[in-house]
């Protein structure tokens, strides 16, 4: 299984048990540091006190003697010359002993087996019940030297202690084993949630509920995954709303060709007739290529494969190079133009710049009526270049204005505002001028004219 639960559980456990044996490692360093050589020198103490104790009462019977000590908590071997010995309270587990050491406390010198003993874990020494992890000393019975072995009894002193510590030690990892299996559930089930809801979002629903409420990295995830499925949403609908109008916009003029053109081949239309429709056909073939063209140029700057190719180059000249090109559609209504073009160099494409003034110039032209002015201006600063186009012509309500960057938004019709238009023009401009780090923002009053105003840096 390679669930994230499983995972999260084995990791868990995992950690659970590396934890143990760090802990195991540390409580063996400090043991080795701190502890042993004073638990040593305390057993040491109270062997050299049982010996000094003993022969300052010679007419103790031994036995009796060493019994009673045996019966307060410690383990004690006796060995007299001829390597007899006798055990007294609970016999050693492990009995293995260097006879050599033994000679060696007869013969005068102490055994400090606490001390010598080697482990891999030296924590472990301290429990291990066995005659080489004791303290040896020589000790006068009865006008003859022993050799006395003490360690404490820790199953007798701490015994209880041991089995509660172990009994405590190992319920509270199988309660953290317990613990972990079930609230990983709730680590995993938000997660499962959003896997749930990725599928409904593949399978093409939107709707969800998620927990929005928690004020961990999981609500985030939630807040941004629900999110996402609101904007996804939008964008769908966007899609749909777009397929239609492309749909419409190329429905229409087709509709328009195929009539004309079914008219003209019935042969019951006159001359002026077919001359008339024949250029009817041709404008609403430039509209159908006017929109397929300016389709391509919009998910070419969707997806941002258009690299903005920047050069520096003379933004009055560009415009004044398109108002010339323009200039019989001004000179047919007799615009009055007014420029405000002081020289100014700019860092942009020149190509899709070329396209913005266009599109903005021939709105203001295709707007205004006859008579009615033109103003185009550059403000220049260090930062900055700003470009003011400003007509004097129908203007737009204040309830257009929201839209009017809106892909294939047209306003009232009735006005003949953009009738012949592909509601693209404006989308266009805006996405450039945002590619080159920009923005665009119109004023307009209904009747009196429209304002267009350009920001763009100036490298």
């Amino acid at each position: 299984m390679k669930t994230l639960y499983f995972r999260i559980v084995v990791t868990f456990i995992l950690i659970a048990m590396v934890s143990s044996v760090l802990a195991l490692f540390l409580s063996n360093w400090y043991y080795l540091t701190k502890l042993r050589d004073q638990n040593e020198e305390q057993i040491w103490k109270i062997t050299t006190e049982i010996r000094s104790l003993y022969e300052e009462m010679p007419n103790v019977e031994p036995a009796t003697y060493f019994t009673h000590i045996a019966n307060m908590g410690f383990q004690l071997y006796v060995v007299n010359d001829q390597m007899t010995g006798t055990f007294y309270g609970t016999p050693y587990k492990h009995t293995q002993f260097d006879p050599e050491q033994i000679q060696r406390v007869l013969a005068g010198e102490t055994y400090r087996g606490m001390l010598q003993e080697r482990h891999v874990l030296m924590v472990i020494g301290y429990f291990e019940n066995s005659l080489r992890n004791s303290i040896g000393v020589p000790v006068q019975v009865q006008g003859k030297t022993y050799a006395l072995f003490v360690r404490p009894n820790l199953e007798q002193q701490i015994g209880g202690v041991r089995v509660l510590m172990a009994f405590l030690l190992g319920l509270t990892f199988l309660f953290s084993i317990v613990l972990i299996i079930i609230f990983s559930q709730f680590i995993v089930k938000p997660v499962k949630r959003l896997r749930e809801a990725t599928r409904r979002i593949v399978g093409g629903s939107y709707e969800m509920t998620m927990d929005v409420s928690r004020q961990d990295e999981i609500g985030e995830l939630a807040r941004d995954f629900t999110f996402m499925a609101q904007s996804l949403k939008q964008v769908e609908a966007m899609r749909q709303e777009f397929v239609g109008n492309v749909s419409h916009e190329i429905q229409s003029p087709l509709t328009s060709i195929q009539g004309f053109a079914q008219s003209i081949l019935d042969q019951t239309t006159s001359e002026e007739e077919k001359e008339r429709y024949l250029h009817i056909i041709l404008d609403e073939s430039k509209r159908l290529s006017s929109l397929s063209k300016q389709l391509l140029t919009l998910a070419s700057l969707d997806k941002e494969s258009h690299v903005v190719k920047r050069t520096m180059y003379r933004l009055d000249e560009q415009i004044r190079q398109i108002l010339i090109h323009t200039e019989w559609q001004w000179s047919e209504k007799a615009l009055d133009i007014e420029l405000d073009l002081p020289e100014t160099d700019v860092s942009a494409d020149h190509q899709l710049m070329h396209q913005v003034w266009l599109n903005l110039i021939t709105n203001g032209i295709k707007y205004a009526r006859p008579h009615d002015a033109l103003h185009i201006a550059i403000q220049s600063s260090e930062m900055e270049v700003t470009v003011v186009v400003s007509d004097t012509g129908i203007g737009m309500s204040e309830s257009e204005l929201p839209h009017i960057f809106t892909r294939f938004y047209k306003a009232d019709r009735s006005r003949n505002r953009a009738s012949t238009g592909t509601g693209l023009g404006l989308s266009i401009v805006e996405k450039i001028i945002e590619l080159h780090g920009g923005s665009i923002h119109v004023q307009s009053e209904l009747g009196k004219g429209t304002t267009f105003t350009v920001h763009l840096p100036r490298m």
